[in-house]
């Protein structure tokens, strides 16, 4: 079984990197057909950092009107409080992307299902369904295949010579065997699986494109649970099968599938991915790594990390639906809302220097930060990822002590402009 999720890992992880070599059109990954620019600057980075003007229009006013889309005025909400303040409040917001949908023209058929693009009370159902797998009492059994994983991976790296991609090496398959432990893919599965990684964030063409391929994921994973449905395995949708299958369609569940594992994929190994170049850009960050025995050190990195980099840069788009005050801006019935996450957590709200990087930074008595959203719809997985990452960076960094980039920082290839942020690539050196 774990031969075949290895190779099913290997798999998702050349098609991650096929999609990327396609996406290669100065975009990174979404087409600039979707985003007027002054949404988009979300979305774009300078290196590790957002782009200037998203700082500037946050000081200047963190909600703005900025632009029509789809025929809707949308809203850029930039600040910490004003983001929470839209993110914890799913009465006045729907999630709901048939609204989009509508909006564009595009086929009302090709809804992506999932927790992240549904209301009440069909999300209150589907997450309640999934919550006790995603407790950190359920998940500590994963704790020690994630353990092997890692082990696994840097086995693997070590025994190869000169440049190393991280990225293809390190940062995609560790999520990757851990989304096919989590999921529990049979041993019977056939090729469809291997390139659902490709959903959700292949945006670089025309909307209808953007559906098309949910919608094909979405097939290929529905052929998953009907035979989940015959026999149901060991892992997360096996038993949703056994303990919840009078109550869930089998669309919901590929839905709940494909959330699952993309958005536990690209997050988490962009995650670790860019997590190494700020960790590598002062040694005295992998030194406090590989000295530290386990505890709260890596917890309060891991934080920094997430806070800092915050790899998932926007929240899904959310439509107002009545008339609302947000800190003093009115919205009306219909606007489109976008709020950037990125840029909330780098509100001075969260204490000075929000802007920098710092392993040293004790944030327990401040506002807390936002890279796993806020309110209903914040990340379900956001527990296995802190999981994953503090198993990961402390294995990394005690195996390669002496580990470092292989080209110029500005050499990197990052993403020109994704929904999470990340990149192509990341030749290191081990030795």
């Amino acid at each position: 079984m774990r031969n075949f999720r290895s190779l099913v890992a290997d798999r998702l992880v050349r098609i991650h990197l096929a999609r990327l070599r396609r996406s290669r059109r100065g975009d990174g990954g979404l087409g600039e057909t979707l985003l007027p620019d002054s949404l988009s600057m979300a979305l774009r980075r300078d290196g590790l950092e957002p782009v200037a003007d998203l700082d500037r229009k946050r000081e200047a006013a963190p909600v703005i009107r900025a632009a029509r889309w789809f025929g809707v005025n949308a809203w850029l909400v930039t600040g910490h409080d004003e983001v929470k303040a839209v993110l914890g409040r799913a009465g006045a917001f729907s999630n709901d992307f048939s609204r989009l949908v509508e909006r564009a023209g595009l086929d009302a058929g090709a809804h992506p299902g999932g927790l992240g693009f549904s209301d009440p009370p069909d999300h209150t159902r589907l997450r309640r369904l999934l919550t006790p797998e995603f407790t950190m009492r359920r998940l500590e059994r994963l704790a020690p295949r994630i353990q092997e994983i890692v082990e696994g991976r840097l086995d693997a790296m070590a025994e190869q010579t000169g440049p190393v991609d991280l990225m293809r090496a390190f940062a995609l398959p560790v999520p990757s065997l851990t989304m096919c432990e989590l999921l529990g893919v049979p041993h019977a599965n056939n090729p469809e699986f291997q390139r659902l990684s490709v959903a959700h964030f292949d945006v670089s063409g025309e909307p209808d494109e953007v559906l098309r391929a949910a919608s094909t994921a979405l097939s290929h994973l529905m052929r998953l649970v009907r035979q989940q449905r015959e026999s149901p395995g060991d892992g997360l949708l096996g038993m949703l099968v056994r303990e919840h299958g009078d109550e869930i369609s089998d669309r919901e569940l590929a839905g709940l599938a494909d959330g699952v594992l993309t958005g536990g994929l690209e997050t988490t190994a962009s995650m670790l991915a860019l997590g190494t170049v700020a960790l590598l850009a002062d040694p005295v960050h992998l030194r406090l790594l590989r000295h530290e025995a386990g505890g709260g050190e890596v917890e309060w990195l891991v934080e920094e990390l997430l806070r800092y980099l915050s790899v998932a840069q926007v929240a899904f788009p959310r439509f107002v639906r009545h008339d609302i005050d947000i800190c003093g801006v009115t919205m009306k019935k219909g606007d489109l809302v976008v709020c950037s996450l990125s840029g909330a957590n780098r509100d001075q709200s969260l204490g000075p220097g929000a802007e920098r990087f710092d392993p040293t930074r004790r944030v327990a008595a401040r506002p807390s930060h936002l890279a796993f959203g806020h309110g209903i719809h914040r990340c379900i997985g956001a527990e296995l990822a802190r999981m994953e990452l503090r198993i990961a960076y402390p294995a990394l960094a005690r195996r390669f002590p002496a580990m470092r980039l292989a080209v110029e920082p500005h050499e990197i290839p990052f993403r020109k402009l994704s929904i999470v942020y990340g990149v192509e690539s990341l030749p290191v050196l081990l030795r």
